[in-house]
């Protein structure tokens, strides 16, 4: 029950994000170069939550980042960069697979598998889980606005 809470959260923040948004080109121009911008904006959260600092995560989550994770957890921008900066989310390795990345107007919805070594609190485990990202162009930067993240079954 508490998994389909956080999928229709999540579901919401989608729908609210695009009703928002023009259809047809994204605002950077075509939809192509806006799903390179899209995909760099990843690829560097991707980089920083490996190697977190706290200048490189802020410049690519937003203000009001909403992220929920697999074990029901959901996490503000300054908890998020927090528990990355502290140890207690640390990272070894990250990989992406099968993303996908779809820009209407200034929101773009990123969906991906990531598959990860982690060593949380100092204790070595390993993760695979689906991710829906909603990233929002804020200010010429595209930003991380909300995260959902579903475990994979074993």
């Amino acid at each position: 029950m508490f998994k389909q809470i956080i999928l229709a959260a999540a579901a919401a923040v989608t729908l609210a994000a695009l009703s928002g948004c023009a259809t047809g080109a994204a605002a950077t121009g075509s939809s192509a170069s806006a799903e390179q911008a899209v995909a760099a904006a990843a690829e560097k959260l991707r980089v920083a939550m490996i190697d977190p600092t706290p200048a490189a995560l802020t410049a690519l989550v937003a203000d009001d980042l909403s992220y929920g994770h697999s074990g029901g957890r959901v996490d503000t921008k300054d908890s998020f960069i927090g528990d990355l900066i502290a140890g207690k989310s640390d990272f070894v390795t990250i990989a992406i697979t099968d993303q996908t990345i779809r820009v209407v107007g200034n929101t773009a919805i990123v969906r991906h598998t990531l598959t990860a070594d982690t060593n949380d609190s100092g204790k070595p485990g390993k993760v695979q889980i689906k991710i829906l990202g909603v990233w929002q162009q804020q200010g010429g930067q595209w930003k991380l606005l909300a995260r959902q993240a579903v475990r994979v079954a074993a």
